[in-house]
């Protein structure tokens, strides 16, 4: 275990990644509403050294009641609208929404009309817009840490 640390630690410094802020830590709480899993598959590879989200204090966390962001993926379908609801009411004040991909912004990407209940920005605040089909980690990293 000591080696694969001191192997990370090497790998950050030849990348040249910066060190974490001091920052408060920002839970995130995530959300699949009806997705292909391709959006789900960039989010996870910004836990990649290479990005590496937590070093600068966001984590994903498994309950809303705990979660700063309502992280959201994927057409809404008519079944999770109640769900994202009471996820939302379920965070603590101030909370947050990002809509992560084309789906989620309503784009009309997936699925059909008649399973959809539109746009994730009709049923609950979007603060943060996180475009593209999938979007690169790149992408996802840079939107999150400019929204904190």
């Amino acid at each position: 275990m000591f080696v694969l640390l001191r192997h990370l630690q090497r790998v950050r410094r030849e990348a040249g990644l910066p060190r974490r802020s001091g920052a408060r830590p920002l839970a995130i709480r995530h959300v699949d509403a009806g997705s292909c899993n391709a959006c789900e598959h960039e989010l996870t590879a910004t836990a990649a050294p290479q990005y590496d989200l937590q070093r600068f204090g966001l984590d994903l966390v498994a309950s809303p009641r705990h979660a700063d962001v309502l992280l959201v993926t994927g057409p809404v379908t008519t079944r999770m609208v109640a769900p994202l609801r009471a996820a939302y009411e379920a965070m603590p004040e101030p909370r947050r929404v990002a809509a992560l991909g084309d789906c989620a912004l309503g784009c009309g990407v997936l699925g059909t009309a008649a399973e959809l209940a539109g746009p994730l920005e009709k049923l609950l605040p979007v603060d943060i817009r996180i475009p593209g089909c999938p979007p690169t980690p790149e992408v996802i990293a840079e939107a999150i840490l400019a929204a904190t």
